[in-house]
């Protein structure tokens, strides 16, 4: 992914002839505008935000068309606060969220997305909204006795992985050679065909996709947290913004302490997808430590 710039790439590439430097001029008020604090405004004037997302249940995803899940929720609840009433969604793979995002496809990406240094580069994220854990989506019986990343690699078992996801970043670390997926279903699929002979995932998306597909022939292991070189993986996740849109972030942070810092308030929200304390954020894990690598 391309680091940011102070102006976006399509911008930079109308630079290159002089002849359109005042349509690039135009191309670029978006930034311009974001910095003084018009785009939160543009928003309420608009009353509705666009957000990105890449159907992994229960953070996001669609159900009979309507756009739902825990990350949706928690959205249409501080957007609510602030002004904008509706949120529509785009539908893109995990790993084009963060470029989608960058070419102005969407304001900010709805997916839980694990708050990492290499994509604070790139983004902004709001402070954690969700704790998780990782697990492993298994042959029924578990066949291979996979337990975690470790496991896979050391015996050889045929990985499959979400496209972006954390867990793809787990197994290069590890020197795993995952099947990348664009999908949760595409990685179930994957396993009950046999080109797979396990799919890693966050622990609350394994187990609402298997609760909701019953009739399919897998299992879902213990979530466990990953240890790479010996250092446990916190796992945490948040929404993203340009960094061009400082005013959205800090309304949006504002809102979101209010829901964090109520246990009640954050279960009455999040709850009905399967998201319980467990997943409440920890205020020591803050996005500033986990964009240094800190945590």
């Amino acid at each position: 992914m391309a680091e940011n710039k102070s102006l976006p790439r399509r911008c930079t590439a109308v630079f290159a002839g002089a002849a359109l430097v005042a349509a690039a001029l135009a191309g670029c008020t978006k930034t311009e505008t974001a910095e003084s604090g018009e785009l939160l405004q543009s928003l309420k004037d608009k009353g509705s935000i666009t957000v990105g997302f890449a159907g992994e249940a229960p953070y996001s995803f669609q159900a009979d068309g309507q756009l739902t899940g825990a990350t949706v929720a928690l959205h249409r609840e501080i957007f609510g606060n602030l002004g904008i009433e509706t949120v529509d969604g785009v539908q893109t793979e995990f790993g084009a969220l963060i470029p989608g995002l960058q070419a102005d496809r969407f304001d900010a990406v709805s997916a839980g997305m694990s708050i990492l240094p290499k994509r604070c580069e790139q983004a902004a994220f709001s402070e954690p909204e969700f704790m998780y854990t990782t697990a492993l989506m298994v042959k029924p019986g578990n066949p291979m006795n996979l337990t975690d990343m470790q496991s896979i690699k050391s015996s050889g078992a045929k990985m499959a992985s979400m496209t972006g996801a954390i867990e793809s970043d787990y197994a290069a670390a590890l020197g795993i050679d995952a099947t990348q997926v664009g999908t949760p279903q595409d990685g179930m699929d994957a396993v009950t065909s046999g080109r797979a002979d396990v799919f890693a995932l966050t622990a609350i998306s394994l187990n609402w996709l298997k609760n909701h597909t019953p009739d399919a022939a897998v299992e879902v292991t213990p979530s466990f947290v990953a240890e790479i070189d010996g250092k446990p993986q916190v796992g945490a996740g948040g929404t993203v913004f340009r960094t061009t849109d400082p005013d959205l972030l800090a309304a949006y942070n504002e809102e979101l302490a209010k829901i964090t810092s109520d246990k009640d308030k954050y279960l009455s929200i999040v709850g009905e997808f399967g998201f319980t304390e467990r997943e409440l954020p920890d205020p020591e894990y803050t996005t500033a430590k986990l964009c240094k690598g800190e945590i």
